[in-house]
């Protein structure tokens, strides 16, 4: 593997897998490091429409298990016999909370990261947002406003892909959209009564970022409804279904997997970064000359419990 790169890139959940499409279609040599194990689109996915019979117990919590080893990833809404694969083994990598404020530190442990397990919920803020400091007088106002982010927003949203229902709300900016997605008998019904008692309240189907209609090789949603093993046609996004992909399709992308960052120092010239893989737990040095920054990876099995 070359050691040279013009970025590195720690992380290849959404933010990670951004950075990397982006400064790859540049023309920018970039260097990924994830502190997870390798899973590959598709294949990976091995529990994604196993029934409810082949699944342990039905599905049901293991409850000793999770308190001892997952107290704090079972709090997921995603988190269950079918994803556990997927998230980070709490007992091996601890850390502290202060009492009066504990913090729920969802962590994935593959490629792709929470990008495979998120929501998919996706709004775009509008300026009752990014004025709302300002207005309320407390806080630190917003250096932007909405038409900042505008065109960025409709950048992400068609290559991502949304579906959702343009309603021309000022508190809530339409998005680039596919199609919507159908109300149920039960949700349209709703729908009209909350409209015709309150004319100036709506009520829409909910944005996300599973396809109504296929979109590069990505195929529409099925509506299996178990989005978070995984999805091998690519109808939600991830990393792994799409801006990894986008990236390796330059050629300038390197990706290492079993790689966790412990520390970043800069220099003002060429940067040296360090990392080790799991399998090998020995250094590597890479760098990143075009940005001046370096880090230093470890094992997850290694002392380091901080990232």
């Amino acid at each position: 593997m070359s050691m040279d790169f013009d970025v590195i890139v720690v992380g290849s959940g959404v933010t990670g897998g951004w950075a990397a499409k982006e400064l790859t279609e540049k023309g920018l040599k970039v260097l990924v490091l994830d502190r997870g194990r390798p899973l590959t689109h598709g294949s990976g996915y091995t529990t994604e429409h196993t029934p409810p019979w082949k699944i342990p117990f039905g599905g049901k919590p293991l409850r000793e298990l999770y308190a001892r080893d997952y107290a704090v990833q079972s709090k997921s809404y995603a988190f269950d016999e079918t994803t556990r694969h997927f998230w980070v083994k709490d007992s091996d990598y601890p850390y502290t909370q202060a009492q009066d404020a504990p913090f729920h530190w969802l962590r994935a442990d593959v490629v792709g990261g929470k990008s495979l397990l998120w929501a998919r919920q996706v709004y775009r803020w509008s300026d009752l947002d990014f004025e709302a400091n300002r207005r309320d007088g407390h806080g630190v106002d917003w250096p932007i406003r909405y038409r900042d982010l505008e065109p960025w927003y409709a950048h992400v949203e068609r290559f991502i892909g949304v579906s959702g229902q343009a309603e021309q709300l000022v508190q809530l900016p339409d998005s680039v959209f596919q199609p919507a997605m159908q109300m149920s008998v039960v949700e349209k019904a709703m729908k009209q009564r909350i409209e015709a008692q309150f004319p100036a309240r709506r009520m829409t189907i909910g944005r996300v970022a599973n396809l109504t209609e296929p979109l590069g090789d990505r195929a529409a949603c099925h509506y299996c409804g178990v989005c978070q093993r995984g999805c091998s046609p690519g109808a939600y996004f991830s990393s792994l279904s799409s801006t990894l992909p986008a990236a390796s399709r330059t050629g300038n992308l390197t990706l290492r997997a079993n790689s966790l960052v412990e520390e970043s120092t800069t220099t003002r010239h060429a940067g040296v970064s360090r990392a080790c893989a799991s399998s090998t737990r020995k250094p590597a040095r890479v760098r990143a000359s075009g940005r001046g920054s370096s880090f230093s990876a470890v094992p997850p099995s290694a002392a380091c419990r901080c990232c």
